[in-house]
């Protein structure tokens, strides 16, 4: 009795060992129209491994490529595609680049400093009012966020202030910004759910 202990280590366990075998079968081929049947077989019966994927764009390139890969890349066939590279397959992924500009107020966010700054490049009428009151209320909202105090809207003012150099100045005698009980949702108005309990027979 053979068991899967003994057999040699599965490249692509996902297609399991008989398409491994079918594989290895079509490398001791001599003729090479041979081959070519063998391998389009191989790969029509992978494609039944996973018909949800058959209409998904470039799984036919994904087939190839894996019946190559557990060929080891030595079977001499006439491809319909350009196989992936061999020494691609264990390459790295190239390092991550950060983005380390600073945060004026990390409660505030770097889009919220990307917005102010877009809307001191627009001109002034009541498109900019709009975004500079979205902005405002965003900024009470998320200080509220970090603090659970109350939150003066003179202190959203004057960071709005600074956080555009000066190019936005709002009066606290003349602008309002949204109650906290507008900004934020009480218990019983957010998604919270009771916790399940049985009832008592």
């Amino acid at each position: 009795m053979r068991y899967n202990t003994t057999e040699k280590r599965l490249v692509l366990p996902e297609y399991g060992r008989t398409i491994q075998r079918m594989v290895d079968h079509c490398l001791t081929l001599e003729d090479r129209q041979e081959r070519n049947q063998c391998a389009n077989a191989i790969i029509g019966t992978m494609r039944n491994f996973f018909p949800h994927l058959l209409d998904v764009n470039g799984f036919k390139y994904i087939l190839w490529d894996h019946m190559a890969i557990m060929a080891d890349f030595k079977l001499d066939i006439d491809y319909p595609y350009d196989l992936v590279k061999a020494d691609h397959l264990y390459q790295p992924p190239p390092r991550l680049e950060y983005n380390n500009s600073k945060i004026a107020y990390r409660h505030y966010g770097k889009i919220v400093e990307q917005t102010i700054q877009k809307a001191t490049e627009m001109e002034e009428g009541p498109e900019r009012d709009a975004l500079v009151k979205m902005i405002a209320n965003s900024m009470k909202r998320l200080y509220m966020t970090w603090n659970k105090d109350s939150v003066d809207d003179r202190k959203i003012f004057k960071d709005l202030e600074e956080l555009s150099n000066g190019k936005i100045v709002l009066e606290d005698n003349s602008y309002k910004l949204a109650d906290i009980k507008d900004i934020q949702p009480t218990r019983s108005q957010s998604n919270y759910k009771k916790p399940f309990t049985r009832k008592k027979r």
